[in-house]
């Protein structure tokens, strides 16, 4: 089946979002239904294994995006016709009749249960609980993974730029340099969400309700005959967002005189330079001349605006040596992930319960073995209001209240007891009997909870590098069952 390929190539379909899809998900229903199996149940997580970056923590985005697409998800006829017309490498037909029959009546009717955007989160924390017949769940696996493991990163990345200019205004420069017009639109809303406060993409400006922001190319400059010519006439089109690019030939010696002439021209008429735009060369070095020139001329007000391959690691060099930036515009580096291996952020889906037994995958890397059953995550806090430790717990025990064993499921040796009195569950139910039973939070609220999160996030953990390692575990509950399970796997070998 894994070569399966498709007739009538030539017929033009309109295909909807529920072939979003491996394969590999539609073969394994064909077979829970040939097996008998389709009223079968399970539980599945979802949740990544290493912090992206090499950092300390991630931000959780993608949850409305991907909740909306599978609740929406519909086979219509022109899909039904196009699985019907896939054929095996004998030519025969792929998908038998009656697993297609199924699908055309095909609805999500699980529960969903999810940690909220913007929420500081942490490896082998699920983000997403699904529960449901085996057959629905497997089929939302890879829309899930798709919408929550991009925008989770790209918030990630987001939120680290953001701590690393120091909360400084941060623009979403990316659309150019995005992964296609999908990419663009997704990192644009997922930049806001972990930590930009604006976007050059107009589309994704209108349909998030954000602030859309831009300058103007050198090509506007070389136009003219004059810098100085060009910057006017920019200055006399949007005389109260102006802001004059200065790199295009000579930062110091004609770009920044040639902005400060018109700053005071400007000043003059009644209206303010909003700021300068530095796309190249040191940046340091030309900020702090820049801010000089501005400040001697009167024009304090003016900001200093850096691009140019910017990320979290540049913006804290730049600083840290002085930098005189005020609002940093981060384009390719931002919506494309760059940092972390692949690009990716690894998170993966994988069975817990099937038909109410708990469900483990047994593997000899650690970090590859599931935690098997129904379960909760409690967030523990310190006196001082800081995330202190999670624990992941059987969803029947109360862990509410006293002391809290967790251990490490990586080095079972390392326990740590709980006694913190603030404990707060993360995930709250989103979808019930396949209808939706959340609020959906505006993007300016999700932007308030990452603000919030980060805040009660320890500044260790924030490093670029070698960030603190933050403390997981299981209860002594949830981890006497998981070695049990692996002893009984091991017993059976």
């Amino acid at each position: 089946m894994g070569s399966s390929r498709r007739v009538n190539r030539g017929i033009n379909m309109t295909h909807t979002s529920a072939l979003l899809t491996d394969l590999y998900e539609l073969t394994m229903m064909a077979g829970y239904l040939d097996q008998g199996k389709a009223g079968d149940t399970a539980v599945f997580d979802l949740y990544f294994r290493r912090n992206p970056y090499g950092g300390g923590y991630a931000v959780a985005a993608g949850l409305e995006d991907a909740i909306r697409i599978v609740l929406e998800m519909r086979f219509s006829g022109d899909d039904i016709r196009y699985l019907r017309s896939l054929r095996s490498p004998r030519g025969n037909q792929t998908f038998p009749d009656a697993f297609l029959d199924y699908l055309s009546r095909w609805r999500f009717g699980g529960e969903i249960s999810a940690v909220p955007e913007g929420t500081v989160v942490f490896s082998h924390e699920p983000l997403m609980r699904v529960r449901g017949r085996v057959m629905e769940c497997q089929l939302i696996e890879s829309v899930l993974l798709c919408h929550i493991n991009f925008q989770t990163l790209i918030a990630t990345k987001a939120a680290r730029i953001w701590e690393a200019a120091r909360r400084a205004p941060v623009l979403e420069f990316g659309l150019r340099r995005a992964q296609g017009p999908d990419g663009a639109i997704s990192a644009a809303r997922a930049a806001m969400v972990g930590g930009a406060d604006a976007t050059s993409n107009v589309l994704g400006s209108a349909n998030f309700d954000v602030p859309a922001r831009g300058t103007h190319a050198h090509s506007w400059i070389q136009s003219f005959e004059t810098e100085l010519e060009a910057f006017r006439a920019y200055a006399a089109l949007f005389p109260d967002e102006c802001i004059l690019l200065v790199d295009t030939y000579d930062t110091l010696k004609s770009g920044i005189p040639n902005a400060i002439q018109v700053g005071k021209e400007m000043r003059d008429a009644g209206h303010q330079l909003a700021g300068i735009r530095i796309d190249s060369g040191d940046l340091t070095f030309l900020s702090q001349r820049a801010r000089r020139a501005l400040d001697a001329a009167g024009l304090d007000y003016v900001k200093i605006v850096a691009s140019n391959d910017l990320d979290e690691y540049i913006i804290s060099d730049v600083l840290a040596q002085g930098g005189e930036i005020d609002i940093w515009g981060v384009g390719t580096r931002l919506v494309t992930g760059a940092g972390e291996a692949g690009g990716a952020l690894g998170g993966v889906y994988k069975m817990a319960e099937y038909n109410g037994q708990p469900k483990i995958k047994i593997s000899s890397n650690l970090e590859k073995m599931t935690t098997p059953g129904v379960k909760k995550i409690v967030r523990f806090y310190d006196t001082e209001g800081l995330m202190e430790a999670y624990a992941l717990a059987e969803d029947s025990e109360d862990i509410s209240s006293g002391e809290v064993l967790i251990i490490d499921p990586a080095n079972p040796l390392r326990r740590t007891t709980m006694r913190s009195e603030r404990r707060v569950e993360l995930m709250v139910p989103v979808v019930a009997a396949g209808e939706p039973v959340y609020e959906f939070p505006s993007l300016e609220q999700i932007r308030d909870h990452r603000k919030r999160q980060l805040s009660e996030l320890h500044e260790s953990y924030k490093r670029l590098v070698n960030p603190h390692e933050y403390k997981v575990g299981l209860t002594q509950k949830l981890w006497n069952l998981k070695e049990c399970m692996i002893a009984a796997v091991s017993m059976a070998d």
